[in-house]
């Protein structure tokens, strides 16, 4: 990646709120400057920092009581406040929780007699959680019986397989465990990648995957690339990525922990879809599945801005 600062950073800047912490709020905390200065509850101001949505400095911060000095510039993605001042302003209302599942529809891919193949949206997690992509499926559905077969990461999107039934779960977990799934991603990653096509053979948690990436454009400052895996090791894509030094876009875990590129900031989630899954049919093996889910809005504002054009 380049070290320089981009001369032409300023068309950027809308995408990013920036302030600049004032005497009044000098030793007082990341999560209390937020909160003041923003107009947020607390506890919105605490997700946008657990997020890793929070620059101080160029820096990315993900510690809510981080002292705050005079002079230090704060960056937050714009829709990243937008959407954390809608949550503060529904901290009256006695049911929130259902805004989020009144309003979020989950697109079907394919349909088999046993399974569901969703084009999961980014901001939801897979399972086990009131707001999930799982629970917003058994009401949209009508199939209170549905259970998703594997997960992706709660900014990740894309393909995501679901059981209609305990049988069928049981099955899909079966073939999951073997390497007859094919996923295939597409990610935008920090710098140009200079591999038409590169294998990551690195062992994660003690147990081994890989992960093979070919480059499909590049930037000066970031590259689009596909991957495919047939292990599916914990944030396997991300770690790997990151292991050679060419992180995903947007990722505050395992990517960049300062930048100077303002557009780096800009991007409040990371730019990793799934963007098709194949496998034998579980419950028919004669049969197979495949599923394809095009490039959200968002993955594709994101490599224009990087110069590289539209994509599906």
């Amino acid at each position: 990646m380049s070290g320089k600062f981009i001369p032409k950073a300023p068309r950027y800047a809308a995408n990013v709120v920036k302030y600049i912490v004032k005497k009044a709020y000098a030793g007082k905390s990341l999560q209390d400057f937020l909160a003041g200065e923003i107009g947020l509850s607390r506890r919105s101001a605490k997700a946008v920092i657990d997020g890793r949505s929070v620059w101080v400095n160029r820096s990315c911060v993900w510690i809510s009581h981080h002292q705050m000095k005079t002079g230090d510039v704060v960056e937050v993605p714009q829709i990243v406040v937008a959407g954390a001042k809608k949550q503060s302003e529904k901290a009256g209302i006695k049911t929130p929780e259902k805004t989020v599942e009144e309003k979020r529809h989950i697109r079907v891919l394919v349909e088999t007699d046993d399974y569901i193949v969703v084009d999961k949206p980014a901001g939801l997690v897979s399972c086990e959680d009131p707001r999930s992509v799982e629970n917003i499926l058994r009401e949209q559905l009508s199939r209170p019986s549905l259970e998703a077969v594997h997960r992706l990461d709660r900014d990740t999107s894309g393909c995501l397989l679901f059981a209609k039934h305990r049988k069928a779960h049981e099955a899909a977990v079966e073939i999951f465990k073997t390497r007859k799934v094919t996923k295939v991603y597409r990610a935008i990653v920090v710098g140009a990648f200079p591999y038409a096509h590169e294998r990551i053979n690195a062992p994660l948690d003690g147990q081994s995957a890989q992960s093979d990436v070919s480059r499909e454009m590049v930037s000066p400052d970031a590259s689009f690339v596909r991957i495919s895996i047939d292990t599916g090791r914990t944030n396997q894509i991300r770690r790997h990525l990151a292991s050679i030094r060419f992180p995903v876009v947007g990722d505050r875990v395992f990517g960049l922990k300062s930048a100077r590129d303002p557009r780096l900031m800009a991007v409040p989630r990371q730019m990793l879809h799934a963007v098709s899954l194949e496998l034998p049919n579980p419950m028919n093996l004669k049969e197979r599945i495949h599923a394809h889910s095009p490039l959200p809005a968002d993955f594709r504002s994101v490599l224009k801005t990087f110069g590289m054009g539209k994509k599906k």
